[in-house]
């Protein structure tokens, strides 16, 4: 398998493995570039929650209010202590999302190495073969 030719924005040779027999890696290659912005849309689509970081961020300034009102004694203990149980389920639900998610693109990108190396060899799978 071959090096990407590409340069990177940092001024060094992309560390990435060229498919298609063109030099180039997945992320590179201009035969790619529309299977790229689809994966960037169907990344950017969130079933109308919002991004993860936005409700990370929105959680944590809650906690942090929650601290700050406890700490005044504007809120009771322990109504505080079911409020961090429940917001900290929140924490775990988005954590838990986007690993979910990650995995599904990580697999989806490697079809695609696994599915393009079968296209360089001539469709000879060598994948779990015995010899």
């Amino acid at each position: 398998m071959s090096q990407c030719t590409s340069i990177t924005r940092g001024g060094q040779r992309c560390k990435g493995v060229a498919i298609d027999a063109s030099d180039l890696c997945y992320a590179h290659s201009p035969s790619h570039a529309d299977a790229r912005k689809r994966a960037a849309r169907k990344g950017g689509q969130r079933g109308g929650r919002g991004r993860p970081t936005t409700e990370l961020a929105s959680i944590k300034d809650r906690l942090e209010r929650l601290a700050e009102d406890v700490l005044a004694g504007r809120i009771d203990r322990s109504d505080a202590a079911v409020a961090g149980q429940l917001l900290n389920y929140a924490l775990r639900a988005v954590s838990v999302g986007l690993k979910a998610r990650e995995q599904e693109e990580l697999e989806a990108r490697l079809t695609e190495i696994e599915e393009a190396l079968e296209k360089q060899r001539g469709g000879i799978s060598t994948y779990g073969s015995t010899g």
